[in-house]
C-alpha cells in the first residue's frame, strides 16, 4: 500500500512526516509557537521517534501530563491553557497532540477552547487512538465518572499515523485498539469483520497499514455523512452505551481499558441485538466467540449482583445519546448492518449480563 492521504488529511509514515515538516516550515511563523501535548509514556518511548524524524521540533515547547484515563478532566484542561498562557501562546500557536487516545481528546478539546479556538495536530500512538479517538473531529474529557460529558467537535489540521509507534505498545493495548476495528465491521463492513478474523500474529507490524487503513476509512466514511452524530454516526456507539458505563464503573476500582470494556460491551448488546433487532443466533455466537478468543472475559465482569447492575444503568442514564430519558442503543441487525435509536426495557439490559 501506498503511504498516501487517505481523504481529508490522513497520511502515513514517511509521507506524513514530510508533509508535517512542510507545514511547519510554512504555516507556522515560529518553531516557538508550537506545542507538543504528551503523557509520561509517550515522553518516554514515542518523542525520540518524533524528534528524530523532524529536527526542527526540538526547539518547540513540551507540554507533559501523566498517563492514564483519570487525567481526562477539566482541571488538567486548566493546567495545560496555563502552560500555553506561560509559553506566550497565541491564536496562531499549534498544538501536536502525542500520545494515545487521552492526550488527543484533552489536547483536541483545549485547542478548541484556548484563545477560542487554536489549531491542532494528532500524531496518535496507540492502536486505539489511530483507529478511533483521533478520528471523528469529537473532543471531550471526563466529568467526575462519566464518560465525555464535556467536550466539542473540532477539527484538527491533520492526522499522522505511524504504525512504527505500535512497537512501544504491551499486548494488552493492540487488543485496547482491536476492538474497535472489529467494532467498524461489526457496523458496516463484514468483509473487515472477517479479515480481523483472520489476524493469526498481533505482533506482526507489517500487517497494520493495512488494516489502520480500512478501519479508518469506515469510520471516516460514517462521519462524513453525519459530522455532528445526527443520525447514522450513532452506529459508532454500537458497545459503548454499556461499554462506557462498565468502563466508568470500575474506574475508581479496578480500572479496565476501554477497548476491554467495549468488549464486553459489545458481548452485551450483540446478545441484546440477537432479541429484539433481528441478529441471528449464529452471529451473535460467532461474535462472543470471536471476542472471548481474543480478550478472555474476567467471570466477575458479568458476575455482576443486582446492586451492581443498577449502578451501571444509573450510569447509562446520563449517556448523551438517550432521548426522552430513554437509553438509546445502537444494535445490529447482522454482521455489517447496524440500527440506531434503539430503546432497550431496563428487564433486557438486566438481562445481558447473565448470557
Amino acid at each position: 500500500m501506498k503511504n498516501s492521504d487517505i481523504g481529508m488529511g490522513i497520511y502515513f509514515r514517511e509521507k506524513a512526516y514530510e508533509i508535517l515538516e512542510n507545514y511547519l516550515l510554512n504555516q507556522i511563523d515560529s518553531i516557538k509557537n508550537t506545542f507538543i501535548l504528551l503523557d509520561d509514556r509517550s515522553y518516554k518511548h514515542c518523542l525520540p521517534i518524533l524528534l528524530s524524524r523532524i529536527d526542527l521540533l526540538k526547539e518547540s515547547n513540551l507540554i507533559q501530563i501523566k498517563s492514564g484515563e483519570e487525567e481526562k478532566n477539566i482541571h488538567t484542561c486548566i493546567k495545560i491553557c496555563k502552560n500555553l498562557e506561560k509559553f506566550k501562546g497565541n491564536r496562531k500557536s499549534l498544538i501536536l497532540n502525542l500520545g494515545g487516545g487521552v492526550i488527543t481528546d484533552v489536547g483536541g478539546f483545549v485547542a478548541s477552547i484556548f484563545k477560542r479556538g487554536i489549531r491542532f495536530i494528532n500524531i496518535p500512538t496507540t492502536l486505539l487512538g489511530m483507529v478511533d479517538a483521533a478520528v471523528g473531529y469529537k473532543t471531550g474529557v471526563n466529568l467526575d465518572s462519566i464518560k465525555n460529558e464535556i467536550g466539542s467537535f473540532y477539527i484538527p489540521e491533520f492526522l499522522i499515523i505511524d504504525t512504527h509507534f505500535l512497537k512501544t505498545l504491551p499486548k494488552k493495548e493492540i487488543i485496547s485498539g482491536m476492538a474497535e476495528m472489529f467494532k467498524h465491521g461489526l457496523i458496516a463492513d463484514r468483509g473487515f469483520w472477517i479479515k480481523m478474523n483472520q489476524i493469526k500474529d498481533i505482533n506482526n507490524i507489517n500487517q497494520w497499514d493495512h488494516l489502520i487503513h480500512q478501519s479508518i476509512l469506515i469510520k471516516q466514511k460514517i462521519v462524513h455523512q453525519d459530522p455532528k452524530e445526527k443520525g447514522l454516526r450513532k452506529i459508532l456507539n454500537f458497545g459503548h452505551t454499556i461499554g462506557h458505563a462498565l468502563e466508568s464503573y470500575f474506574l475508581n476500582t479496578e480500572k479496565i481499558l476501554h477497548g476491554m470494556a467495549v468488549i464486553m460491551g459489545m458481548i452485551c448488546e450483540s446478545w441484546i441485538s440477537s432479541k429484539i433487532n433481528g441478529l441471528s443466533i449464529y452471529d451473535y455466537e460467532s461474535i462472543k466467540s470471536t471476542f472471548y478468543e481474543l480478550y478472555p472475559v474476567k467471570k466477575k465482569f458479568f458476575d455482576l449482583s443486582d446492586l451492581e447492575i443498577e449502578k451501571i444503568l444509573m450510569i447509562m442514564e446520563y449517556d448523551k445519546k438517550n432521548e426522552n430519558n430513554k437509553i438509546q442503543f445502537s444494535l445490529l441487525k447482522e454482521i455489517g448492518k447496524c440500527s440506531y435509536n434503539c430503546k432497550v426495557p431496563h428487564s433486557l439490559i438486566k438481562e445481558c449480563f447473565f448470557n
